[in-house]
């Protein structure tokens, strides 16, 4: 894996291209976690995204299903907050658009 992807071969054994989301340490479970996606969509168009506990210090292990409801919890809130972020940065960016069309249209 490099640092933004990874090969997978599926059950079919078909080779495809994942990217990472993120990674994260979880002080809570004290376990890594990854979250990627192989850049298909779901059927309302959002990108399908996958996690699982991964070995940082040892990328040849794969990587180990998430199996408890307390660690779904906390990549859940994880992957919650990162959202949110991306869509404050891109409502802010959209505004600082539109002051920008606003300055130019006045001129």
């Amino acid at each position: 894996m490099n640092e933004n992807t990874f090969k997978m071969v599926t059950e079919d054994g078909q080779e495809i291209t994942c990217n990472v989301l993120f990674t994260f340490d979880s002080d809570e479970t004290q376990k890594s976690y990854i979250a990627y996606t192989d850049n298909t969509y779901e059927e309302d168009g959002s990108i399908k995204a996958y996690a699982a506990v991964y070995h940082p210090e040892d990328l040849n292990k794969g990587f180990e299903p998430i199996e408890t409801e307390k660690e779904w919890k906390v990549v859940e809130t994880i992957l919650e907050t990162i959202q949110e972020e991306v869509r404050n940065k891109m409502q802010q960016a959209s505004n600082e658009q539109d002051g920008f069309n606003d300055e130019h249209n006045e001129q």
